[in-house]
Parts: structure tokens; C-alpha cells; sequence
């Protein structure tokens, strides 16, 4: 595939301290040109908070969502989760746990880990068609047992898949839209060859760890660098990447746009600013999410006993 153009990650601070995350989309890629992914976060971070003293207190508290689909993905470290459906799961790495929110949920994540603990991991976010966006939300949590890891050929290294189709697996994060998200971990000196899903027209590999010597050709040699491909051909699907004196962690991201207009607010993305505004409505009166368990989903205390 050619390539359109090759950015570097920005830094924001999504936990509203001091604490940053760098960001591959919308940072370096702009939604339009990433459709139909709207966000990823990577956090490569040390826990000073360590792990939660009370069954109810998480450090990302609770939170709205709306009209997208979520993974969080963590390569090292412990996730720890809570919704409003009623879920609450914690899982080893790698692993992952996604939620595709449609009409709306609340959670909460974190406190899973002792002071000290590398976590490592990043949050995706994944635009939907906008007559799916008020479908009944769906939840799965994905142990590192349940994790596909591929080995690659000639010694490349491997990749863990984490949605669609690649490499003979398939990846467990339910997405609504077409996607295609592979974490390679290459080995230093080796090259590698891959090819993405006929269909998808978005395509992007994110350099968030080491570094390539090139991508098709062309030199890549800052960690946090950002590919963007032009994926329109249905002729011109593959990547080439050659790597020389360090190993490389690069997490592929391909889909099928959508082209729809994107209105959005914080956790919630809609079409238009009316359902935003409706959205909103439905926070501030105490009406949000629609479906939800019937228990106060924010006391383990209140959890019927099974």
C-alpha cells in the first residue's frame, strides 16, 4: 500500500492530572482520515496509586458511554473493571477487556495493581454505524489464555490478535464495524511481509514501541511514529516492514470506513449535535443508561448472590 503520510503520537492527559498518555488517533490522525477509529491511548506507566482499598473504589471512576465501541488492552499489569450491566471482572496479561456500549453504559476500571507494578496497555475506541448506535450494550472480558498469539515466519516474532481475521485466528473484541487489529512484537533484524482484509480502506500501523528501519521502503526510526496507508486498491493490501539493531511493538489498525458525520462530547460520539444535546439531557435527569442491571451496579454489597 502506498503511504500518505508518517506522524508522531501526541500526549494528552485523559485521567485529569498529572499523569499523560500518548496518543496514535485523533492526535496524529485525524478522524476523518482514520474512520472508523476514533481514539487510542497508549500508557506505558509505573502504579503509584496501588491497589484499591475498598471493593467499590476504582481510580478511573464512573463514567457515561455512548454510540461506540471500547477495548481496553492491556500487555502487562492487571485490568480491573465495573459497568452498569453488572459486570465486574479483573483479568491478567495480556488480555483485554472490550465493550461495544451502543445505547449507553457506566463504568469504572483501575486499582488492580500494587505500587510499583509496570502497566502497560492501551484504550481503543471504534466509531459505529449510525443505526447501531442505540443496539443493547455487550461486554466481554478476554483472558491471555483466550488471547490468540501467532507466530510469525522466519523468526519475525509474533502478534496477538485482537479483532477480525489475521494470521489464522480470530481476534475476540466483537466489534459492530469491520476492523482488523494485530499487536506485532518483530525482532530486531528480521523483515515481515502482511497483508490486511480486502474491504477495509482505512489502514494504519502504529510504531508505540522501538523502532523500524523501514515501512515499504520508507525510513521509520522514531518510537511513536504513526503510518497512515491508502488502503483504496483492492490490489495494493500489504505492508513490508525491515527491522535492524532493536525489536519493535507495532499495533496495526484496519477497517471499513463509514463516512458518516461525527458529533462528539466527551465518551459520548453520535451524528449530530442534537443527540448529543439529547444525551446530555438524558444524564443530568437521571435516566442514563437506558438498560441497566437491576441492582445498585456501583455496591458489590448490592450484587445478588449467585
Amino acid at each position: 500500500m502506498p503511504i500518505k503520510k508518517i506522524a508522531a503520537q501526541g500526549i494528552t492527559h485523559p485521567f485529569g492530572d498529572h499523569r499523560t498518555v500518548n496518543q496514535a488517533f485523533p492526535s496524529a490522525i485525524p478522524s476523518e482520515q482514520s474512520d472508523p477509529f476514533l481514539m487510542c491511548d497508549y500508557f506505558d506507566l509505573v502504579e503509584s496509586r496501588g491497589k484499591a482499598k475498598d471493593e467499590d473504589d476504582f481510580p478511573v471512576n464512573w463514567h457515561p458511554h455512548r454510540g461506540m465501541d471500547i477495548a481496553s488492552y492491556l500487555r502487562t499489569g492487571q485490568g480491573r473493571h465495573a459497568d452498569s450491566l453488572g459486570n465486574r471482572e479483573t483479568f491478567d496479561s495480556p488480555g483485554m477487556q472490550w465493550m461495544s456500549v451502543g445505547s449507553g453504559v457506566e463504568h469504572a476500571e483501575g486499582g488492580g495493581n500494587e505500587v510499583g507494578t509496570h502497566v502497560q496497555g492501551f484504550q481503543i475506541w471504534i466509531n459505529v454505524p449510525k443505526e447501531r448506535k442505540m443496539d443493547d450494550p455487550r461486554y466481554g472480558t478476554v483472558p491471555n489464555a483466550d488471547l490468540p498469539l501467532a507466530t510469525l515466519e522466519d523468526e519475525a516474532g509474533t502478534a496477538r490478535v485482537l479483532a477480525g481475521n489475521s494470521l489464522g485466528c480470530k481476534g475476540p473484541f466483537e466489534t459492530v464495524q469491520d476492523v482488523q487489529m494485530v499487536d506485532f512484537s518483530f525482532k530486531k533484524g528480521s523483515s515481515y511481509d502482511f497483508e490486511i482484509e480486502k474491504g477495509l480502506d482505512t489502514a494504519m500501523l502504529y510504531v508505540y514501541e522501538g523502532s523500524l528501519e523501514t515501512v515499504n521502503g520508507r525510513d521509520v526510526t522514531q518510537t511513536g511514529s504513526i503510518v497512515l496507508f491508502d488502503a483504496s486498491s483492492d490490489n495494493l493490501r500489504g505492508f513490508s516492514v525491515k527491522l535492524k539493531d532493536e525489536n519493535a511493538g507495532c499495533m496495526l489498525f484496519a477497517g471499513k470506513k463509514l463516512k458518516e458525520p461525527i458529533a462528539w462530547r466527551g465518551p459520548i460520539v453520535m451524528n449530530t449535535q442534537e443527540q448529543i444535546f439529547g444525551t446530555m439531557t438524558e444524564l443530568r435527569s437521571g435516566n442514563f443508561p437506558p438498560i441497566q442491571a437491576d441492582w445498585d451496579y456501583k455496591r458489590l454489597s448490592a450484587f445478588p448472590k449467585r
